[in-house]
């Protein structure tokens, strides 16, 4: 069963031109892109977005970089989407992160870490509704999809 996640390209992203090296990476893994739109974030999303970072030290720091510049807003679709998106992007920490992964290969630290991907299906539905309306996510499949295993 194809489930869905969201995708930031952060600011640091877009800053360093990585995006399209962050969609070539997650096409290669087989996913599906089914939608895309660059936005600058307010203060207000930023907010809800973090919200389960609420009160912890490093929240007011979170929202000044999400809110910096603009972000690529992406939602992929496949076979465990979520637990390969996460595992294409790497450990949050990009110090942390594998070699091949999007954070280990371009990561600098872990406050611009490039990549955001939901960590949950929870999440994931939660997140996706916050940046796009049903109307801007397209589902499709390719056509040798069939041939190929999750």
């Amino acid at each position: 069963m194809d489930e869905r996640t969201l995708v930031l390209a952060k600011p640091d992203a877009v800053a360093r031109g990585l995006v399209g090296e962050v969609i070539m990476r997650l096409e290669k893994r087989g996913l599906r892109l089914c939608a895309m739109k660059m936005i600058w974030v307010d203060e207000a999303l930023a907010k809800k977005h973090y919200s389960a970072h609420e009160g912890k030290p490093f929240f007011d720091g979170l929202i000044e970089y999400i809110t910096a510049l603009p972000l690529v807003a992406m939602v992929w679709e496949g076979p465990s989407a979520i637990r390969v998106v996460r595992e294409t992007m790497g450990a949050t920490n990009p110090q942390d992160a594998r070699p091949g992964t999007i954070r280990g290969d371009m990561g600098l630290d872990i406050s611009n870490n490039l990549v955001h991907g939901s960590d949950s299906k929870e999440s994931a539905e939660k997140e996706i509704a916050l940046f796009f309306e049903a109307d801007e996510i397209y589902s499709w499949a390719r056509p040798h999809e069939k041939y190929i295993s999750g």
